[in-house]
C-alpha cells in the first residue's frame, strides 16, 4: 500500500468497549492518549482515533445490534479478551502505576525479564495491556 494512502500504521488495534467516552478519558489519563477524531453514533461512541506513544488506537462503543456488521464485542460481553495490547514505553513502572491509579487492575506486576521490563494490567473495559520497556535502571 502506498504510504500516501495509509492513515494509520501497518497494524493498528481497534478496541470495542462499553462506555467509549469514559474509555477515552481512561486512556488519556493512564497512557497519555490524545484524541485525533471522535464521532458519536446513536448516542454512543461510533468511532475514535487516539494517538498513543507514536501509534494509533481505534475505539468504538459496542453495538450488539450491528454485530453482523462489526463482528466484534466488548470483553465485558465476552467475559474476557483473547488479545493483549502491547505498549512499549520508556518507564514501565511509571506508566503502570499511572494506569492502576486511573482504574486498571493488576494482572502481573512489572518485572525485569530476559527481554526487558514488562507488566500486565486489565483496563476497566476488559482489555489486557502489556507494558514493555527497558530493564529497570538501564
Amino acid at each position: 500500500m502506498a504510504d500516501e494512502h495509509r492513515k494509520y500504521g501497518a497494524l493498528t488495534p481497534y478496541l470495542m468497549v462499553k462506555d467509549g467516552a469514559a474509555a477515552i478519558d481512561f486512556y488519556a489519563e493512564a497512557f497519555g492518549a490524545e484524541v485525533i477524531e471522535h464521532f458519536d453514533f446513536e448516542g454512543r461512541l461510533g468511532h475514535a482515533t487516539l494517538s498513543l506513544n507514536g501509534g494509533h488506537l481505534l475505539l468504538s462503543d459496542e453495538y450488539p445490534e450491528y454485530f453482523e456488521f462489526t463482528g466484534t464485542q466488548a470483553p465485558t460481553t465476552l467475559g474476557g479478551t483473547t488479545v493483549t495490547v502491547t505498549l512499549t514505553v520508556e518507564d514501565v513502572d511509571a506508566v503502570y502505576d499511572r494506569a492502576i491509579a486511573a482504574g486498571a487492575t493488576v494482572v502481573r506486576a512489572p518485572k525485569d525479564e530476559f527481554y526487558g521490563r514488562q507488566g500486565k494490567l486489565r483496563d476497566p473495559y476488559g482489555h489486557v495491556w502489556s507494558l514493555a520497556g527497558p530493564p529497570k535502571g538501564a
